[in-house]
Protein backbone atom coordinates (compact mmCIF):
# COMPACT_ATOMS: atom_id res chain seq x y z
CA UNK A 1 0.00 0.00 0.00
CA UNK A 2 1.44 3.17 -1.52
CA UNK A 3 1.38 6.66 -0.04
CA UNK A 4 3.22 8.48 -2.45
CA UNK A 5 2.06 8.72 -5.88
CA UNK A 6 5.59 7.69 -8.01
CA UNK A 7 4.59 9.51 -10.68
CA UNK A 8 4.28 12.81 -9.06
CA UNK A 9 7.07 12.33 -7.36
CA UNK A 10 8.72 11.68 -10.56
CA UNK A 11 11.06 8.75 -9.82
CA UNK A 12 12.37 7.70 -13.47
CA UNK A 13 14.97 4.44 -14.02
CA UNK A 14 18.36 5.82 -12.65
CA UNK A 15 16.88 8.17 -10.13
CA UNK A 16 18.83 8.51 -6.78
CA UNK A 17 15.75 8.00 -4.21
CA UNK A 18 16.30 8.52 -0.37
CA UNK A 19 13.02 6.72 1.80
CA UNK A 20 13.79 8.37 5.09
CA UNK A 21 12.24 6.31 7.60
CA UNK A 22 11.47 3.51 5.46
CA UNK A 23 10.07 1.02 8.01
CA UNK A 24 9.70 -2.39 6.47
CA UNK A 25 10.65 -1.01 2.98
CA UNK A 26 7.11 -0.52 1.19
CA UNK A 27 8.23 2.65 -0.76
CA UNK A 28 11.34 1.65 -1.58
CA UNK A 29 10.11 -1.52 -3.04
CA UNK A 30 8.54 0.38 -5.58
CA UNK A 31 11.06 2.68 -6.24
CA UNK A 32 13.46 -0.13 -7.27
CA UNK A 33 10.40 -1.98 -9.46
CA UNK A 34 10.69 1.63 -11.34
CA UNK A 35 14.68 1.34 -11.80
CA UNK A 36 15.86 3.92 -9.40
CA UNK A 37 18.84 3.61 -6.80
CA UNK A 38 17.32 4.00 -3.84
CA UNK A 39 18.37 4.21 -0.61
CA UNK A 40 16.36 2.78 2.61
CA UNK A 41 17.18 4.50 5.93
CA UNK A 42 15.89 4.12 9.04
CA UNK A 43 16.69 3.97 12.78
CA UNK A 44 15.18 0.21 13.47
CA UNK A 45 17.59 -2.23 12.47
CA UNK A 46 14.87 -5.10 12.69
CA UNK A 47 13.41 -2.92 9.72
CA UNK A 48 15.75 -2.48 7.78
CA UNK A 49 16.92 -5.72 7.79
CA UNK A 50 13.26 -6.51 6.58
CA UNK A 51 13.31 -3.99 4.10
CA UNK A 52 16.50 -5.37 2.68
CA UNK A 53 15.39 -9.17 2.31
CA UNK A 54 12.42 -7.95 0.77
CA UNK A 55 14.35 -5.96 -1.84
CA UNK A 56 16.95 -8.96 -2.08
CA UNK A 57 14.16 -11.23 -3.08
CA UNK A 58 12.81 -8.54 -5.96
CA UNK A 59 16.48 -8.79 -7.55
CA UNK A 60 16.69 -12.04 -7.25
CA UNK A 61 12.99 -13.02 -9.26
CA UNK A 62 13.80 -10.18 -11.75
CA UNK A 63 11.40 -7.47 -10.04
CA UNK A 64 14.81 -4.60 -10.18
CA UNK A 65 15.44 -3.61 -13.31
CA UNK A 66 19.01 -3.21 -15.21
CA UNK A 67 20.70 -0.10 -13.72
CA UNK A 68 18.34 -0.20 -10.46
CA UNK A 69 20.50 -0.69 -6.78
CA UNK A 70 19.73 -0.52 -3.45
CA UNK A 71 21.12 -0.52 0.50
CA UNK A 72 20.32 0.57 3.48
CA UNK A 73 21.43 3.04 6.32
CA UNK A 74 20.99 2.79 9.91
CA UNK A 75 21.07 6.70 11.08
CA UNK A 76 18.63 9.60 12.17
CA UNK A 77 16.73 12.02 10.75
CA UNK A 78 18.75 14.70 12.16
CA UNK A 79 22.13 14.18 10.79
CA UNK A 80 21.95 12.25 7.60
CA UNK A 81 25.03 10.45 6.62
CA UNK A 82 25.13 12.16 2.98
CA UNK A 83 26.52 14.66 0.67
CA UNK A 84 25.04 17.83 -0.07
CA UNK A 85 23.02 17.22 -3.36
CA UNK A 86 22.79 13.43 -2.90
CA UNK A 87 19.21 12.88 -4.15
CA UNK A 88 17.26 13.47 -6.93
CA UNK A 89 13.67 12.61 -4.44
CA UNK A 90 13.31 12.20 -1.17
CA UNK A 91 10.37 10.18 0.53
CA UNK A 92 9.44 10.93 4.16
CA UNK A 93 6.28 8.91 4.73
CA UNK A 94 4.63 9.09 8.24
CA UNK A 95 7.86 9.84 9.82
CA UNK A 96 7.56 13.75 11.03
CA UNK A 97 5.53 13.18 13.79
CA UNK A 98 7.38 10.91 15.43
CA UNK A 99 9.79 13.37 15.74
CA UNK A 100 9.97 16.53 18.27
CA UNK A 101 12.56 18.37 16.46
CA UNK A 102 10.80 18.06 13.09
CA UNK A 103 11.78 21.52 11.29
CA UNK A 104 15.73 19.99 12.04
CA UNK A 105 15.12 17.20 10.03
CA UNK A 106 12.94 19.00 7.05
CA UNK A 107 16.40 21.02 6.69
CA UNK A 108 18.36 17.93 6.27
CA UNK A 109 16.28 16.38 3.75
CA UNK A 110 16.67 19.63 2.38
CA UNK A 111 20.22 19.55 2.44
CA UNK A 112 20.97 15.63 0.84
CA UNK A 113 18.24 17.29 -1.65
CA UNK A 114 19.48 18.47 -5.28
CA UNK A 115 18.75 21.48 -6.91
CA UNK A 116 15.72 20.96 -8.94
CA UNK A 117 14.83 17.95 -7.04
CA UNK A 118 11.65 16.48 -5.81
CA UNK A 119 10.31 15.33 -2.07
CA UNK A 120 7.08 13.91 -0.73
CA UNK A 121 6.66 14.04 2.57
CA UNK A 122 2.79 12.60 4.13
CA UNK A 123 2.21 13.19 8.38
CA UNK A 124 -1.52 12.07 9.84
CA UNK A 125 -4.11 14.49 9.10
CA UNK A 126 -5.45 16.75 11.43
CA UNK A 127 -9.21 15.66 12.14
CA UNK A 128 -9.05 11.86 11.71
CA UNK A 129 -6.18 11.96 13.92
CA UNK A 130 -7.38 14.30 16.74
CA UNK A 131 -9.91 11.67 16.73
CA UNK A 132 -7.10 9.05 17.70
CA UNK A 133 -6.02 11.27 20.33
CA UNK A 134 -9.52 11.87 21.91
CA UNK A 135 -10.27 8.23 22.25
CA UNK A 136 -6.52 6.85 23.27
CA UNK A 137 -3.74 8.18 25.11
CA UNK A 138 -2.11 5.12 24.92
CA UNK A 139 -2.46 5.96 21.23
CA UNK A 140 0.06 8.64 21.37
CA UNK A 141 2.09 8.31 25.12
CA UNK A 142 3.89 4.89 23.39
CA UNK A 143 7.50 4.99 23.27
CA UNK A 144 8.48 6.05 19.47
CA UNK A 145 4.80 7.46 19.48
CA UNK A 146 3.39 10.94 17.40
CA UNK A 147 4.33 13.83 19.40
CA UNK A 148 2.42 16.45 17.43
CA UNK A 149 -0.48 16.91 15.09
CA UNK A 150 -0.36 18.86 12.15
CA UNK A 151 -2.42 20.92 10.88
CA UNK A 152 -1.77 21.30 6.76
CA UNK A 153 -1.00 24.95 6.91
CA UNK A 154 1.55 24.84 9.64
CA UNK A 155 3.35 21.93 7.43
CA UNK A 156 3.65 23.77 4.46
CA UNK A 157 4.90 26.50 6.36
CA UNK A 158 7.92 24.09 8.07
CA UNK A 159 8.67 23.25 4.41
CA UNK A 160 8.78 27.04 2.76
CA UNK A 161 11.08 27.95 5.79
CA UNK A 162 13.56 25.49 4.82
CA UNK A 163 13.54 26.34 1.15
CA UNK A 164 10.74 23.90 -0.54
CA UNK A 165 8.15 25.24 -2.70
CA UNK A 166 4.79 22.91 -2.70
CA UNK A 167 3.52 22.42 -5.61
CA UNK A 168 0.98 19.63 -4.78
CA UNK A 169 -1.38 17.61 -2.38
CA UNK A 170 -3.44 15.18 -1.83
CA UNK A 171 -5.65 13.65 1.32
CA UNK A 172 -5.22 9.01 0.71
CA UNK A 173 -6.15 6.28 2.87
CA UNK A 174 -10.14 7.03 3.91
CA UNK A 175 -10.81 3.11 4.45
CA UNK A 176 -7.75 3.07 7.21
CA UNK A 177 -9.20 5.50 9.41
CA UNK A 178 -12.16 3.79 10.62
CA UNK A 179 -9.73 1.00 11.46
CA UNK A 180 -7.31 3.29 13.55
CA UNK A 181 -10.53 4.89 15.41
CA UNK A 182 -11.55 1.43 16.32
CA UNK A 183 -8.17 0.10 17.04
CA UNK A 184 -8.13 3.23 19.71
CA UNK A 185 -11.70 2.20 21.00
CA UNK A 186 -11.02 -1.40 22.20
CA UNK A 187 -7.42 -0.22 22.93
CA UNK A 188 -4.39 0.56 20.38
CA UNK A 189 -2.46 -2.69 21.57
CA UNK A 190 -5.12 -5.02 21.12
CA UNK A 191 -5.46 -6.15 17.52
CA UNK A 192 -7.43 -9.21 18.55
CA UNK A 193 -10.58 -7.68 19.56
CA UNK A 194 -13.32 -8.93 16.77
CA UNK A 195 -14.09 -5.93 14.82
CA UNK A 196 -10.60 -4.84 14.53
CA UNK A 197 -9.70 -8.29 13.53
CA UNK A 198 -12.17 -7.90 10.78
CA UNK A 199 -11.44 -4.66 9.69
CA UNK A 200 -8.17 -5.30 9.09
CA UNK A 201 -9.26 -8.57 7.15
CA UNK A 202 -11.21 -6.13 4.53
CA UNK A 203 -8.72 -4.02 4.49
CA UNK A 204 -6.01 -6.79 3.30
CA UNK A 205 -8.55 -8.13 1.02
CA UNK A 206 -8.78 -4.63 -0.30
CA UNK A 207 -4.98 -4.31 -0.94
CA UNK A 208 -4.59 -7.80 -2.36
CA UNK A 209 -7.72 -7.73 -4.91
CA UNK A 210 -7.95 -3.81 -5.45
CA UNK A 211 -11.70 -4.07 -6.48
CA UNK A 212 -12.47 -1.53 -8.92
CA UNK A 213 -15.82 -0.37 -6.47
CA UNK A 214 -14.05 0.08 -3.45
CA UNK A 215 -11.24 2.00 -4.88
CA UNK A 216 -13.87 4.41 -6.23
CA UNK A 217 -15.36 4.50 -3.11
CA UNK A 218 -12.22 4.97 -1.28
CA UNK A 219 -11.29 8.19 -3.58
CA UNK A 220 -14.46 9.53 -3.08
CA UNK A 221 -14.07 9.62 0.80
CA UNK A 222 -10.59 10.57 0.84
CA UNK A 223 -11.14 14.51 1.19
CA UNK A 224 -12.76 13.80 3.89
CA UNK A 225 -11.91 11.05 5.47
CA UNK A 226 -8.44 10.43 4.38
CA UNK A 227 -6.08 9.14 6.84
CA UNK A 228 -3.01 11.04 5.47
CA UNK A 229 -2.06 14.24 4.15
CA UNK A 230 0.66 14.17 1.00
CA UNK A 231 2.97 17.29 -0.02
CA UNK A 232 4.93 16.91 -2.95
CA UNK A 233 7.38 20.12 -2.78
CA UNK A 234 10.23 21.16 -5.57
CA UNK A 235 13.74 22.36 -4.09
Amino acid sequence: MLTIDFDRLGVRPGSRVLDLGCGSGRHAFEALRRGARVTCLDLLADDLRTALATLMAMAEVGQAPAGATFGAVRATALALPFPDRTFDHVIAAEVLEHIPQDEAAIREMVRVLRPGGTLAVSVPRWFPERVCWALSTGYHRRPGGHVRIYRGHELRARLAAAGLRVVGSDHVHALHTPYWWLRCLVGPDDDRAWPVRQYHRFLVWDIVRRPRAVRRCERALDPILGKSLVLYCAA
